[in-house]
Parts: structure tokens; sequence; C-alpha cells
């Protein structure tokens, strides 16, 4: 029998259930979903609500909160005000063999994103590579979600999107350009998938977010305040700039990732991209999304040969001082999400009180305060 959200919340493990410092934790399951009924009352489809949630859901698995549970609520809010189109589907404007124009029509970005990346990899397995421009989308969360789609399928898959401004333009000092991350994922024979996923930003923007929601401070180098001065404040950060990861580069990659995701694709770009927490505008996010077809270069066994070839190598390196063990792009969360799944997952109080004002702002049930049964 499916359990109502007040039963599943009563699950958790709580160190206190007195305002937004209580925290707890849920398993993944339990995680998903009460974010699944969450999105399913406030307009979407019953698909749509369970794509969404599980974007969310291993993200915070992966252990990054920054893009896990900790959006809901300002997702919830975009689909409200009517920024997000809660039924829209995204729609072909443009082909010509394996090149592909998508219309997101303002859609929620994980049903964009999945769209663009089944698209890319189709277009793949047909011509050896697939190239999708997207316009008129919205944030949606990991990349790698969606990258590791295509290196399950065979493919190594890439994906860009550009972001609301959060950088200033190098030698500037307010805010011009967006994170604009990036993901690759390739598969890797008897490990699981290499998958680089970044933002151009000294750190996502998001661990600001969170940072602030947890009280804690934030490490030198991160952001200026509005003054332009270096800050350890969330607050100040988020009111200030979030700098580029290794200065001029992060900058540089930043800006030809707003080419591909935003110019090319005819959607917003620069000042004009709305972020996740900005309730009552459209996103005009932009995507880029290729993939490419490891059996049109080589055939698969022999690339998944290699690739343990090159892991094996990697890993045979002398460890640092201090180092306990040398991880691929994409090892640490799988290792992560492993223990989370088994464990459960540890979230802010502040994460979990908003899971419980969606709750009865819906009419779901009211959650329980309870430990864990």
């Amino acid at each position: 029998m499916r359990r109502s959200p007040s039963r599943v919340i009563g699950e958790m493990d709580r160190t206190s259930t007195r305002g937004p410092s209580r925290e707890g934790k849920l398993s993944a399951r339990v995680l998903k979903q009460i974010s699944t009924e969450v999105l399913s009352a406030a307009g979407l489809s019953q698909a749509d609500a369970e794509l969404v949630a599980d974007t969310l859901v291993q993200a915070d698995l992966w252990g990054h909160q920054s893009h896990g549970l900790l959006r809901l609520q300002a997702y919830v809010a975009r689909l409200k005000s009517g920024a997000v189109a809660v039924h829209g589907k995204p729609s072909l404007v443009r082909e010509l063999g394996p090149i592909a124009v998508l219309d997101g029509a303002n859609a929620m970005g994980q049903v964009v994103a999945k769209a663009a990346i089944d698209l890319a990899v189709e277009r793949a397995k047909q011509f050896g590579i697939g190239a999708i421009s997207v316009r008129n989308s919205n944030h949606f969360g990991t990349a790698m979600y969606f990258t590791r789609l295509a290196a399950r399928r065979g493919c190594i898959g890439f994906m860009a999107t550009n972001a609301s401004p959060a950088m200033p333009p190098w030698g500037g000092r307010t805010k011009a350009v967006g994170t604009n991350p990036w993901s690759w994922a390739a598969p890797a024979g008897e490990h699981v998938p290499m998958i680089l996923d970044i933002a151009n930003t000294a750190v996502a923007r998001g661990k600001i977010h969170l940072a602030r929601q947890r009280g804690e401070q934030i490490p030198e180098g991160w952001a200026l305040d509005e003054q332009g001065a270096s800050t350890t404040s969330p607050d100040a950060a988020l009111a200030g700039v979030t700098l580029p990861m290794a200065g001029h580069k992060g900058y540089g990659i930043a800006l030809m990732m707003d080419v591909l995701a935003g110019v090319l694709s005819g959607s917003g770009f620069g000042p004009d991209v709305a972020g996740p927490f900005q309730s009552e505008k459209p996103g005009r996010v932009g995507h880029f999304v290729l993939a490419l077809n490891i059996e049109a270069f080589i055939s698969l066994e022999e690339f998944d040969q290699r690739q343990e070839e090159l892991i094996a190598s990697i890993k045979r390196n002398k460890l640092a001082e201090g180092a306990a063990e040398i991880l691929y792009p994409g090892e640490r969360e799988a290792l992560l999400a492993d223990t989370s799944a088994k464990n459960g997952i540890d979230l802010p109080g502040e994460t979990i009180a908003a899971l419980e004002v969606l709750c009865a702002e819906y009419g779901l049930p009211e959650p329980h305060h309870s430990s864990r049964e």
C-alpha cells in the first residue's frame, strides 16, 4: 500500500524537532515519494514529477546537496507563478541529419534535458554523432544525471547549459556571466561511468545557498560582496558575485559555454537568463547536448578495455602525502551514492522544514515529527 507523506517523513532520524536547525535522515525511496507527490500536486504530470524528483534525490545521493531537495521549494514557486510551463512539452523546430534544434516550451528543465539527451543518443546511433541545441528551457539540476544516460547507452555524452548571471567578467565586479556548467560522461568497462560535472565558478552557487541554509561560513576565494571585497558570509556572497575558477580561464570557459548553450540555440544569454530562485521570470535557459556513438569509432568492447587500462594507470600513481586513494571523475559520487542508499540521506533542517511546508500547502497529510520507527 502506498504510504502518505506524513507516514514516510515520520521515518526520519532527527536530532531535534524545533525550527530549521533540526536535521534528519530519509531513505532515497522516501524522499522521491515525497517530492513526486509535491510536484504532482503543483501540477506536473506523474511522469514529469517522477523525473524531476529522481534528479533531485540522485543529486543528494551523490553528495551534491546544492542541487538536491534544497531546490524543491524554488521549483514549486516557479510552477505556481507560471514562470515554468506546467504542461510544457519540448518540440523539434529544426533538424538536419545528426543536428536538431529543440524548443523546450518553457517546461521544467529536467523534462527538456531528458528529451534532448534521448534525441542526441538516437541521432548518434543513426549517424555516429548527435548534436542538439536547446532553447527556452529552465534549470535542470545536475548535468551529470543526463550525460550518464548517454554513457549507459554506449555513447560519450556532453551537456552544457547557461545560467543566470553569477560571476563578473574578468576585470569586472558585477554579475554578468553565469556559472554555465558542463558535463562529460563515458562508459568505463567494469567500473562505474567516468563523469565530469563542473561549474566554471570557484564553486557552484547552490553550495553557497546550502552554506547559508546550514548557518555555515564559506571559504575565502569563493565570492566577493557587493563592495567587491572578499567575503566568507554566504548572505554577502549571494548579494555579491561568485568568483570564476582558475581566474580568467574559468571566466573564458563560462563565456564560451554561453555561446554554445545560449547564443547558438536562439535562447537567452547573459543577463536574459533567469535562475531557479527567481520565482516569476521565465528561465530562457539554453543547452547544448552532444552524443558520440562509440561503436562508430571503435568497438565498445575495445573502448571499455582501454578505459579500464587508463583507470588502472591513474590508480597506480604514488599517493601524495595525506591522500588515501586516487579516484577518477564520477567515482566519488558513486561511492557516496552507495553509502547514502544504505544509510539514508542527511538533510539540513531547513530542507526538512521546507518539505513539511510544501506537504501542508498542497493538502497532503501533515508530517509527523517522531523519530524513525
